[in-house]
């Protein structure tokens, strides 16, 4: 712990951290704060399931283009743009009664405009501490991002049940305008300047790290999504049950990160924790009340962070540093078309089966999401003794002969 301490008091990092944590938390509210508030107009949760995957396939395809476009027009004005489009969707799926098309519309343009603020902190990271920093640093922001999985499903879950669902949208959409301009305004986001990259869009894919971690993180966030419908399904729409088991499994999250965060990273880490993510779900689907499922989801939990650590740190160390905001952006395109995915199946299989349909599909995402890094381990970079910083940039120089 002395090593996040140290961490904290690197000027910059503290308020980068909290800032870009405020700008996402209406990651952890809208999934679950759609699915209430469609399927209560619908009655489906399959329907739910569409609008939730509408929205995600925009994040999707948005991601690498606007991480990329931070290198041609700048972070702030990329940040601000999409800010604002964002916040005006999300309020119209909150206020307005529309047909099932319109709100997946409104949910595929919320989701194209959604601010790239991932990809954006963790190309600024590198910038602010020291390489022996990096791979710590990295640990801790995808344990503290579990904060938004702790808080966000039960603000959401009960100002929806007890309240009303438009006012949980509502909440969501504050914290991104507040955490969007927080973070906007901060002095790294203007002092970093991401090098317009000269490859192809989409080139960085065919460093096979990058793709690793985009498949490995497709599948773990599908399995997550799905976790987190069947959940929800489990204990019905006018519980608040579901919020705290979400809290749990969150907070299990984040003690594994924050403890497994100085583990060296070698080819079978990404294996290992993936192995741990699968028993917890395959666990879920025999549990049969709150406390059995609360076991289940900290079995899978104690790793999660810890494999989102790995594929970051591990991206990182594989590009250069114009190739970065792009290779994290598609990492963030795998792991929203996998929640996109998990969504809609697990919405489809809750209809059919009920709540334990939504485990099976978590579970085989997972089990897929343990064996892609177990087959393609030499895809893996063995970073122990290893910097995790992104490759310099180098061009060459015109000498003038003497």
């Amino acid at each position: 712990m002395s090593s996040y301490a140290s961490l904290l008091k690197t000027p910059g990092v503290a308020r980068i951290i909290s800032a870009q944590l405020t700008a996402r938390f209406p990651t952890g509210m809208l999934s679950l704060a759609y699915l209430l508030h469609i399927e209560g107009i619908t009655g489906s949760y399959g329907a739910a399931g569409l609008v939730l995957a509408a929205t995600s396939v925009g994040q999707a395809v948005a991601g690498p283009l606007t991480s990329r476009w931070m290198g041609v027009w700048g972070m702030r004005r990329v940040l601000t743009v999409t800010l604002v489009i964002c916040a005006v969707s999300i309020g119209c799926i909150a206020f307005f009664v529309l047909p099932l098309w319109a709100y997946m519309l409104v949910g595929l343009i919320s989701g194209l405009s959604t601010p790239p603020v991932q990809p954006a902190v963790r190309t600024i990271y590198p910038k602010m501490v020291n390489s022996r920093q990096l791979t710590p640093l990295f640990s801790l922001d995808a344990s503290a991002q579990e904060i938004i999985w702790i808080a966000g499903p039960v603000v959401t879950t009960f100002i929806a049940t007890q309240i009303s669902t438009v006012l949980a949208i509502t909440v969501a959409m504050v914290f991104l305008l507040g955490g969007g301009a927080w973070f906007i305004a901060s002095p790294e986001v203007g002092r970093v300047r991401v090098p317009r990259s000269r490859r192809k869009l989409g080139r960085v894919l065919a460093r096979r790290p990058v793709l690793l971690a985009t498949i490995t993180g497709f599948l773990l966030v599908g399995a997550c999504a799905a976790v987190e419908a069947a959940v929800v399904a489990s204990f019905g729409e006018g519980s608040a049950e579901s919020g705290f088991v979400l809290a749990i499994w969150a907070v299990a999250s984040l003690i594994g990160g924050l403890s497994f965060g100085h583990t060296p990273v070698g080819p079978w880490s990404l294996s290992r924790r993936m192995f741990v993510v699968f028993v917890g779900m395959f666990l879920a689907i025999f549990a049969w009340e709150f406390w059995s499922l609360s076991v289940a989801l900290i079995v899978a939990g104690i790793t999660l962070a810890a494999a989102l650590a790995v594929m970051f740190a591990i991206v990182s160390a594989s590009v250069k540093f114009s190739e970065t905001a792009e290779a994290y952006g598609w990492v963030g395109t795998g792991q929203l078309i996998g929640a996109a995915i998990g969504s809609a199946a697990a919405g489809f299989l809750i209809d059919a089966n009920g709540a334990v349909g939504g485990f099976w599909a978590a579970a085989s995402f997972a089990a897929v999401g343990f064996l892609v890094p177990t087959v393609f381990r030499r895809w893996h970079p063995d970073l122990r003794g290893r910097d995790a910083s992104p490759i310099p940039d180098t061009e060459p120089i015109s000498v003038q002969p003497s």
